[in-house]
């Protein structure tokens, strides 16, 4: 409802409201409309942290990593290790530098934090062939326009474990979590929330 709607219902729909209504008339009836809705900021009510999460469990059989996706939601980042099979773990942590498993080399990353996620599968099946090859090591997943992530690049696969690195706006809370699916799969699900 309007100004002139509210001053109508007030003084009744026979007295047109005129330049002489007085203003504090108009201020008594603007008080008493609803705000116009805003464009609130969503109501995350997150509890994560910034500390090592790891979890791990050596009674499931391993299966490999599959793909690498990304995604952006409300109130974080997403990104998302598929599985061909079964994720036993993973350990994620903010590291000063990322470093590719195996040989040490730093790869830089973008952004004011570097969070390390390593996932307890390797990309390659036992006869050793790639079941997860990214086109581009330095940005496996495209982030830009993203609000938290900088960048995801690729550490490597070593030994059973594979690494990847996300560069991140700060170091802000995150979770991870294993999802079990589609069919036989699983999903490594890490999310880097948008604040604090």
């Amino acid at each position: 409802m309007n100004v002139r709607a509210a001053v109508r219902r007030l003084v009744g729909p026979s007295v047109r409201p005129r330049r002489w209504v007085p203003a504090a008339v108009l201020a008594v009836v603007a008080a008493g409309l609803p705000a116009a809705p805003a464009a609130a900021a969503p109501d995350c009510g997150q509890v994560w942290g910034s500390q090592q999460e790891e979890q791990f469990s050596p009674s499931v059989p391993r299966g490999h990593v599959a793909g690498v996706r990304s995604g952006r939601h409300a109130c974080f980042d997403r990104l998302v290790i598929d599985v061909e099979g079964k994720t036993p773990g993973y350990f994620a942590r903010y590291v000063p530098e990322f470093r590719k498993m195996g040989s040490g080399e730093i790869v830089p990353l973008r952004g004011g934090a570097q969070l390390q996620v390593i996932v307890t599968v390797p990309a390659y099946d036992d006869a050793g062939w790639p079941t997860y090859d990214p086109a581009r090591t330095d940005e496996v997943v495209p982030v830009a326009g993203y609000r938290t992530l900088r960048q995801v690049a690729w550490g490597s696969s070593f030994e059973g474990y594979t690494t990847l690195g996300l560069g991140v706006r700060a170091r802000l809370p995150y979770r991870v979590w294993i999802l079990d699916g589609p069919g036989d799969g699983s999903r490594l699900v890490v999310d880097v929330a948008h604040r604090w």
